[in-house]
């Protein structure tokens, strides 16, 4: 494998999507702090005593003043801490958030300074007012955009928690009428459930009998309160997620791209997955192809193009992840790809290996290719033959009816597959890719489909059997694929990529120590879902050349987040359906 180019100066990665990381990180500390203060303030008994009934009676304000204080410190410090987050990934919105929360302490702070027990607000005020500032003066590190529509939908959400909120409440209420004081009006019972809200009492009166009904109708207001605040600023603040769409202009360039580079990757021609989106070096000799899902910027493989040009690729990538508040990560890239981003700044983790076969050197003979050998015996026994062609080599209604056999045999199973799946099969506008196809008595039973790897390899895209057919089929069909590579001037064959392999075979071998045994184990009962073990023993068995692949990520806080999107991206869990329904309405 070719090594990278000598390390050179990463081209405006410090200067612009790093810059700022000192101020930017102190913010967001001091919005921690702010937070975790405010609400030491308005919770504990301490500080609540000294911000309400004082003040209050020092200047004869109503009660209600001091309970209005409270409440706005507590809101205010649960929304700073939700806000650092926001900070973190420097949002713009986020910063306005804080900016007018921050505000509101400070005045809130200020005002109980004039009251008796003034000391530990002056502090309060002090602290308040310095974030405000260093807020006002990073303005400009904050230049992330947010969701355009979350303005819309976060209000949208507000409303309806708040009416359901106050509807359960007020049903509570009405349903119960013998629990509340004699005289008790409508408008006051409505006037209870919208306080309920914000956790403040009304001005109905309960029973002895009633006290519960207080007590529940208190709850259940302050819970639809507190969903309605944490859906609206999620909705407020969450990142902008558009649909990823590879355009036509993008995907020809691609193509020119990958025709020009002299040692590409296995995984370079799945960048034309339709469902990614590119961004170019400023010079147009380097890309990265990602997709965004839950906030996450996934990119897959090494960059395309020169790899002279791959810093400055990464810089734009780069860039792109921070004006709209996204977690840049990559999955499944190679040695030079982790090279590179590491020099980016990125966090390296070795994520498994990728089966690669030298088609010069296969052969089924030899005990070790035992269990191969008489699996594709047995499907020759039963009838089945091979046929391998380049797709341009197949009639359109073939390729066409080969495509819809491929989707009957998936049936309803989720779609897997990112960084090493086309998602598109028998495609004209693949014509270098190459079907193969197990047939016994002309009807098709089973079929893989290989996508190049430059000039001189393979990389396997797709494996579909009709699941009424014999066992052994796709074992076949590989060994054909290579035996007709070897004829074709085909040099190596990438297959599956074995997530976690290194652990698997660490924790099987005699003498491996507890912990090296209990992650193994960990990834078999994790394989009942994610076939982790059976896609490594798959291709374990074709005894092929292990190649690692990377998972790089800015940071080990970022990494649930990260794993997150690459789950559901190779469609193995996720986010569930009913739930992106909802999130893209």
């Amino acid at each position: 494998m070719t090594r990278p180019a000598p390390a050179r100066t990463l081209p405006r990665v410090p200067a612009r999507a790093l810059a700022g990381a000192t101020a930017v990180g102190l913010v967001v500390w001091s919005s921690r702090v702010v937070g975790i203060l405010a609400l030491a303030g308005g919770l504990l008994a301490g500080p609540r005593r000294m911000l309400g009934e004082p003040f209050r009676a020092s200047v004869g304000l109503p009660e209600i003043v001091g309970v209005g204080q409270v409440v706005v410190t507590v809101v205010a410090g649960v929304g700073m801490l939700l806000l650092a987050a926001g900070l973190r990934r420097r949002k713009r919105r986020a910063w306005a958030l804080a900016v007018v929360i921050t505000a509101a302490l400070t005045a809130v702070n200020l005002a109980r300074v004039i009251g008796p027990a003034h000391g530990h607000a002056a502090v309060a005020a002090a602290v308040t007012a310095l974030l405000l500032g260093l807020l006002v003066v990073t303005r400009r590190s904050f230049p992330a955009r947010s969701d355009p529509g979350g303005v819309t939908r976060a209000a949208r959400v507000l409303v309806q928690f708040a009416v359901a909120g106050v509807g359960v409440v007020w049903l509570f209420l009405a349903l119960n009428p013998h629990r509340l004081a004699p005289g008790t009006s409508a408008s006051a019972q409505l006037d209870q459930a919208l306080l309920a809200l914000v956790g403040v009492s009304g001005p109905v009166a309960f029973t002895a009998h009633g006290m519960w009904l207080d007590d529940l109708t208190a709850t259940v207001g302050l819970t639809f309160g507190v969903l309605a605040v944490l859906g609206a600023g999620y909705f407020l603040l969450r990142s902008p997620e558009p649909e990823s769409r590879l355009e036509p202009a993008d995907e020809a360039r691609l193509r020119a791209m990958l025709a020009r580079r002299p040692d590409p990757d296995s995984l370079d021609y799945f960048a034309l997955r339709r469902d990614r989106t590119v961004v170019y070096a400023p010079s147009g000799g380097a890309a990265v192809s990602y997709r965004v899902l839950a906030g996450v910027a996934l990119a897959s493989g090494d960059p395309l193009g020169e790899q002279g040009e791959w810093n400055a690729a990464i810089a734009a990538f780069l860039d792109r992840a921070v004006a709209h508040a996204w977690v840049p990560a990559v999955l499944a890239c190679s040695e030079d790809g982790a090279t590179a981003w590491a020099r980016a700044g990125f966090s390296v983790l070795e994520f498994g290996d990728e089966a690669v076969l030298d088609t010069a050197g296969f052969t089924l003979e030899g005990r070790t290719m035992r269990g191969v050998r008489q699996t594709v015996a047995r499907a020759e026994r039963a009838g089945f033959t091979v046929r391998v062609r380049r797709l341009r080599e197949i009639d359109p209604e073939e390729r066409a009816e080969l495509a819809r056999l491929a989707r009957s045999w998936r049936g309803d199973a989720e779609e897997r597959g990112f960084s090493m799946a086309l998602s598109r099969t028998a495609d004209g506008t693949d014509g270098e890719a190459v079907l193969a196809v197990a047939h016994r008595d002309g009807v098709p039973a089973a079929l893989l489909q290989f996508v190049p790897w430059g000039r001189d390899g393979l990389s396997l895209d797709l494996m579909r059997r009709d699941p009424a057919a014999d066992g052994g089929l796709t074992e076949q069909l590989v060994v054909e694929v290579v035996r007709w590579a070897g004829g074709n001037g085909i040099a190596r064959v990438s297959l599956n990529f074995a997530v976690f392999r290194g652990a698997l075979e660490r924790g099987q071998r005699l003498g491996a120590g507890p912990v090296a045994r209990l992650w193994a184990r960990i990834l078999h009962v994790a394989s009942r879902w994610w076939q982790i073990e059976s896609l490594y023993r798959f291709n374990a068995k074709f005894r092929p050349c292990w190649v690692p692949r990377f998972l790089l990520f800015p940071a080990v806080r970022d990494l649930p987040r990260v794993l997150l999107a690459m789950l559901e991206a190779e469609g193995f869990g996720g986010r569930p359906p009913a739930l992106l329904r909802m999130l893209r309405r």
